[in-house]
């Protein structure tokens, strides 16, 4: 029934606008509207990391919640964690509309949104506000279009949210924000991840909160390989791999000729292929998030095999309906059940050089 759920509703927000309908799925999540039945422990599935402990290894990427209103709704859809933002210091209206595209043939999105959200004091607002702080709730963070300085920008969003977020994403990989990008170039990257770890550290709580990095899938060997390395020299707690593309390759839908970000099934393969040579660069021990393309369980395990602790997806639940998290939780769980598993990470890697050996394709 919840399926049929799913189905029905996708033709009617796919008549509105998408930035119309993006707004009516987080109303419809305020309303409190029970999209599927609530998640149960997996404990195959459970798995700690950067010092939290994640109930299951699928979580809602950044973008979807800009402005933190229903990290706690997106939980129970059955996310094992959830992240906010990307907030900026000061709200921001982004570029003009249109700015958001569904290549419908493709089972994409194209969107130069452009850090479009209301403010850093909104959201922390309402991550005081939680009734509940339990469950893992990210906060990614980014820089004013127009700053004069954009990595204080990054210091001001952890000095913000250091106190209410589980976590924390440094997000310079958006294609959207004029420039922002050359923030993975090594020099700027240093200086950018010096400021923001010793900011961090400097926050006098009983804890420090962990600090992810989200990098572009359009990155050379060479600038992967001076990621990693200032990952290591900075001590940084994780890697999320990866951001939307630039990339047009293999598209049919006629939206493809719009500029901004791709994200959805044709993101899959560059950002699994990024990632695998990411977890080569960086080793064992560092926690990476897989995201792009995640549309089921099977590209969920592939994201793993490849050498992803975690997943996130976004696109994949505009095409799939509120209920996709719900089924790749239990198709893991599945998973893992059929094949004997004592925990869901013993296929991590599995796949690693396969997918590291594989070409990019421009």
């Amino acid at each position: 029934m919840k399926r049929l759920f799913d189905l029905a509703t996708k033709p009617l927000l796919f008549t509105l606008e998408p930035e119309r309908a993006h707004a009516l799925s987080i109303a419809a999540l305020k309303s409190g509207i029970p999209f599927c039945s609530a998640p149960h422990a997996a404990p195959k599935l459970a798995l700690t990391l950067a010092g939290l402990h994640f109930p299951n290894p699928l979580g809602m990427a950044a973008g979807y919640d800009k402005d933190a209103e229903i990290p706690d709704e997106l939980l129970r859809l059955g996310f094992g964690f959830a992240e906010c933002g990307t907030v900026t210091p000061r709200p921001q209206a982004g570029n003009p509309k249109p700015r958001v595209f569904r290549l419908t043939r493709d089972r994409a999105v194209i969107n130069r949104l452009g850090f479009n959200n209301e403010g850093h004091a909104a959201a922390l607002a309402r991550l005081c506000s939680r009734k509940d702080r339990r469950g893992i709730v990210g906060v990614n963070i980014g820089a004013n279009r127009d700053s004069a300085d954009r990595m204080a920008d990054y210091e001001e969003g952890v000095r913000a949210f250091a106190a209410v977020a589980s976590y924390l994403t440094v997000n310079i990989s958006s294609p959207n924000t004029a420039g922002l990008r050359s923030l993975q170039d090594r020099e700027s990257l240093a200086e950018l991840l010096q400021r923001v770890m010793r900011v961090r550290d400097e926050q006098a709580l009983d804890r420090k909160v962990p600090v992810f990095l989200k990098i572009a899938p359009d990155l050379s060997d060479e600038a992967l390989a001076d990621i990693a390395a200032e990952l290591r020299e900075k001590n940084v707690d994780g890697l999320i791999v990866s951001n939307t593309t630039l990339s047009r390759t293999g598209l049919r839908d006629p939206a493809a000729r719009e500029t901004g970000g791709l994200s959805g099934i044709p993101l899959f393969d560059r950002s699994t292929i990024v990632l695998a040579r990411m977890r080569r660069l960086v080793g064992p021990s560092l926690p990476i998030i897989g995201v792009g393309g995640v549309n089921s369980a099977e590209t969920a395990l592939e994201k793993i095999r490849a050498g992803a602790d975690l997943v996130q997806l976004y696109t994949g639940m505009i095409y799939e309906g509120p209920g996709l998290a719900a089924r790749i939780v239990r198709g893991l769980e599945a998973y893992a059940d059929a094949e004997g598993l004592s925990s869901i990470r013993d296929i991590r890697d599995t796949r690693l050089d396969s997918w590291a050996d594989r070409p990019l394709v421009d």
